[in-house]
């Protein structure tokens, strides 16, 4: 009965050819697009799921654009359940022309590349970076971007910090997996902060964020409650949070966007869903007769129905299997032209899992009508349209 059943699943879809196809391709293409929105909606929340758990970050209780003193940082370092403090400020910067954007943190040397071990730079590199006062390091993916190599002058305009910056790229980092961001730029924090003594006096010894190390991250909302608690109620006061819940804080500025694409991703799938079931009722109707036959032979309304769900679900199938073989190539085609807004844009193990449920999905809506007429059809009224 089975081989009977996976036979017609087969076949069935191949007597009308063109109608086959059309349909094929419109699958296909849905499961694609719904797989690239939601590889895109993966993209914003890539940040948020590289963050560590042993990492807080804190920044000013009123908002990120106000800076803390430089002298919190001892003191961060002295408290219960902290192994290590480092800070940086966002540089934020133009490079030749403002369409060139990419993240630009002024940083401290030693200890930032001690707290982000994912941020891989050889030894080499890294020495040369703490000798040059001028010194930067970029990002794997940000170097190709603009064809950088170790040695060369990177001419930035500054924007927060202003005036006119020449920084030597000492090295390039590689993300320890995947998922790491290779496409931000790292400054040293005490070559800005000469600079800004300079120019700026005001605004020199001040920080924008501190990121702090942890023992344990079981430990980490009570640290980040004793961090509050020793900058309570002075001209800085602190807001200390997961690094994942920092990360998702930007996220959720343009939560927005992120709901009308998981809408538009869904749409599509209702779209070809409504394809797809006027698709299997006219196959159903073309076969009533057959249907009929079936059961004046002896075959149960239960089998019947099950001929129609096979070819819903053989179609879905065909169409889930290219339409998920498309999607990566089509999001590295995609992520490599918008590593600036991006830069990490991969299919995520649930991305395909959702395609393979959305075509499930499909599959069973389209068939379900069709399928209970095909088990109604009565066996004299479908013979009389066979004769």
């Amino acid at each position: 009965m089975l081989a009977l059943i996976l036979r017609f699943a087969l076949r069935n879809p191949l007597r009308h050819r063109l109608r086959s196809l059309l349909t094929l391709a419109g699958l296909t293409i849905a499961i694609l697009a719904f797989g690239l929105l939601g590889t895109v909606v993966s993209a914003w929340y890539a940040g948020a799921n590289a963050a560590s758990d042993k990492r807080l970050v804190t920044r000013n209780a009123i908002s990120l654009t106000f800076p803390m003193p430089l002298a919190y940082a001892e003191r961060i370092r002295a408290i219960e359940g902290v192994t290590d403090v480092s800070w940086e400020n966002w540089f934020g910067g133009v490079y030749k022309e403002p369409s060139n954007f990419f993240p630009q943190m002024a940083v401290e040397p030693t200890s930032f590349f001690r707290l982000v071990p994912e941020f891989r730079v050889k030894p080499e590199e890294m020495q040369n970076f703490l000798r040059e006062r001028r010194g930067a390091i970029a990002g794997r993916k940000l170097a190709a971007r603009f064809g950088w190599k170790i040695g060369d002058l990177i001419p930035i305009k500054g924007t927060i910090f202003a005036g006119d910056y020449e920084f030597i790229l000492c090295g390039i980092y590689e993300g320890a997996r995947s998922s790491t961001d290779e496409g931000q730029f790292f400054l040293r924090w005490d070559y800005l902060n000469e600079r800004t003594r300079q120019l700026f006096p005001g605004r020199s010894d001040s920080v924008g964020i501190y990121l702090i190390g942890i023992a344990d991250a079981r430990d980490a909302a009570v640290v980040a409650q004793r961090v509050d608690r020793s900058f309570a109620n002075s001209l800085a006061e602190t807001l200390t949070e997961t690094e994942k819940a920092f990360q998702l804080s930007f996220v959720a500025m343009t939560g927005t966007i992120v709901n009308a694409i998981r809408i538009v991703s869904w749409v599509i799938i209702l779209i070809i869903m409504a394809v797809m079931a006027n698709t299997m009722a006219m196959a159903a109707r073309e076969r009533t007769a057959e249907y009929a036959t079936l059961k004046a032979l002896g075959f149960r309304p239960g089998t019947v129905a099950a001929l129609v769900y096979a070819e819903s679900f053989a179609l879905c199938a065909a169409a889930a299997t290219a339409g998920i073989l498309l999607t990566g190539p089509a999001a590295r085609a995609i992520g490599s032209r918008l590593d600036n807004l991006f830069p990490v844009f991969q299919v995520a193990p649930e991305t395909i899992l959702m395609q393979i449920a959305a075509a499930a999905l499909i599959a069973c809506v389209a068939a379900a009508l069709p399928a209970r007429q095909a088990m109604r059809v009565k066996i004299v009224e479908g013979l009389r349209q066979a004769g």
